[in-house]
C-alpha cells in the first residue's frame, strides 16, 4: 500500500511559533528580548518533547505556571503525543488551536494538523477526518491538509474522496510527484489501472528516485501481469529507501514473487 502514515514535524512547528515569538510585530521594543528569551524556551521545551517527552511535560507545567501562556501548552501537548496518550494531546491540541492569543493565531492551521494526527494515531479516523474538514474550511487551498485527508480518507477506505482531494491538491501543485503517487494508489484501489499508470509514470519521470513511486509502479505491473517489471522497481525501491516502510513493502512483495517462482 503507497498510503503511509504521515506526521508533521514538530520541529518545523516549533521553528515557526519561536520565529513569531522574537519576530512578534505586536510586541514593543523594550519586550524584543523577552521575546528572544521565551523563543529560546519554546525550541528547548520542544526538543525536550522529542527527546524526553515525560519531563517536557513537567517543564511545560513549570513554564505554563511563570507564564509560558500558549507556547507551553503546545509544547505539553506534543510531549504527551509522543508518551502515546494520544486523545488527551488531540483534545488539548484542538483545544488550544481554538483558543490562541492574536499573537500565534497563524499556526492555528499547524496545530489542528498535529491534533488530526494525534486523534488517528488514537484510532479516531471519524474526528481526524472532521478536524482536517475544519481547517479547509478556514483555508480550502491549503495543500498538505487536502493530501493528509486524502490519506485519512484512504485509510478507512473512501478512496473515491481521496481522490477528490488529491485532484484539489495536483491542481495547486501539478509537479508534486509525491501527491502523484498517492493518486495513483488511489486510482489502483478503485480498478483504474490506467489511471494509477499515468500518473506513477509522471511522477517518475518528475523524480526518478522516488521510492514510493517504484513501489507503486511495481505493484501495477504486477497487476499487469509483468512480473519481471514489477521485479525490478521493487528492487529499485528497497534500494533507494532503505530501512523504510516503503523497502519493507517491496520486499515483502518480492518474497512472495520468489515463493510463487520456487
Amino acid at each position: 500500500m503507497t498510503f503511509l502514515a504521515k506526521t508533521a514535524s514538530p520541529a518545523l512547528l516549533a521553528a515557526a511559533l519561536a520565529t513569531a515569538l522574537a519576530l512578534n510585530p505586536a510586541a514593543p521594543a523594550r519586550a524584543q528580548g523577552g521575546e528572544l528569551e521565551h523563543a529560546a524556551q519554546y525550541r528547548a521545551c520542544m526538543e525536550l518533547a522529542e527527546t524526553a517527552p515525560d519531563e517536557a511535560v513537567e517543564a511545560a507545567q513549570t513554564w505554563t505556571d511563570l507564564g509560558g501562556s500558549d507556547p507551553a501548552r503546545h509544547c505539553a501537548a506534543v510531549a504527551l503525543m509522543r508518551l502515546g496518550h494520544y486523545e488527551v494531546a488531540a483534545d488539548e491540541l484542538e483545544t488550544l488551536a481554538a483558543s490562541l492569543e492574536p499573537a500565534y493565531a497563524h499556526l492555528q492551521i499547524p496545530i489542528l494538523i498535529q491534533a488530526a494526527q494525534a486523534w488517528l494515531e488514537a484510532g479516531e479516523v471519524d474526528r481526524a477526518y472532521a478536524v482536517q474538514t475544519a481547517a479547509l474550511a478556514r483555508q480550502p487551498n491549503n495543500i498538505e491538509l487536502l493530501v493528509d485527508r486524502a490519506v485519512t480518507a484512504a485509510s478507512v477506505g473512501n478512496f473515491t474522496a481521496a481522490v477528490d482531494d488529491l485532484d484539489r491538491a495536483l491542481s495547486h501543485a501539478p509537479n508534486r510527484s509525491d501527491i502523484l503517487v498517492l493518486r495513483a494508489s488511489a486510482h489502483r484501489y478503485l480498478g483504474q489501472p490506467q489511471a494509477a499508470l499515468a500518473d506513477v509514470e509522471t511522477a517518475l519521470n518528475l523524480d526518478p528516485g522516488n521510492a514510493e513511486g517504484h513501489l507503486e509502479r511495481g505493484n501495477l505491473r504486477r497487476l499487469a501481469g509483468d512480473e519481471a517489471g514489477a521485479r525490478e522497481d521493487w528492487l529499485q525501491a528497497a534500494r533507494l529507501a532503505p530501512d523504510s516502510p516503503t523497502a519493507q513493502a517491496a520486499q515483502a512483495n518480492l518474497a512472495k514473487l520468489d515463493v510463487k517462482v520456487e
